[in-house]
């Protein structure tokens, strides 16, 4: 097994040695996985935060009004989940996983990530296969100024809805899982703010 498809052997806390595939979630994954795992973590991935920083011309927005859909960029940490997968399923898993990010600007990475229990004690470091976007692709939007990215935010409206709503419907489900991701918070503060200003009326 490859190093590059997320392999790692790691000790358990009895002492058990076990191998296997694991992914880590950071958006959309981490509450509609679609594949089958033996288990799901909470994560930590240090170096990585979780911001909208890839423009959306299809799903959340138009090529003459993208919106932005979820990415990793540079810099602090990014709670999310880690689900193990069976041997058995790994070749389907991760061939569902390409798949499913076809037509994005992502590539699928190896990461070390921290394994959590109780929400913060270290069960385990394990690496894992996640979507890092392409820097290089002119869809990568990056670090952009908060006022900037609230404007796509409100012009964006593709094929699967509106991108106020993906990212109303992204803090929510983080916000169940028990995590609140301060930028995101800000930045859908800021829509909403603008929104009132200009009386478009955005719906939290």
């Amino acid at each position: 097994m490859s190093a590059k498809d997320g392999d790692l052997t790691k000790t358990g806390e009895a002492g058990k040695t076990e191998t296997g595939l694991w992914v880590f979630g950071y958006g959309s994954l981490m509450w509609r996985p679609g594949f089958p795992h033996l288990e799901a973590v909470p994560a930590r991935l240090e170096g990585y935060h979780r911001q909208l920083c890839v423009f959306s011309s299809k799903h959340r927005g138009t090529h003459s009004h993208p919106g932005l859909v979820m990415g990793l960029v540079p810099g602090g940490a990014c709670l999310g989940r880690a689900f193990r997968i069976a041997s058995a399923d790994r070749t389907r898993v991760l061939a569902y996983l390409d798949d499913r990010e076809d037509g994005y600007p992502y590539e699928r990475r190896p990461v070390t990530v921290v394994l959590l229990e109780d929400g913060a004690r270290v069960r385990a470091s394990i690496q894992a296969e996640t979507f890092l976007p392409v820097t290089s692709d002119p869809r990568f939007a990056g670090e952009i100024d908060i006022a900037e990215a609230a404007r796509y935010v409100r012009q964006g409206e593709g094929v699967s809805g509106a991108c106020s709503a993906y990212l109303a419907a992204a803090i929510g489900h983080l916000r169940e899982m028990g995590i609140r991701d301060d930028r995101l918070e800000a930045l859908y503060a800021r829509v909403i703010a603008d929104a009132d200003g200009d009386g478009d009326g955005v719906s939290p």
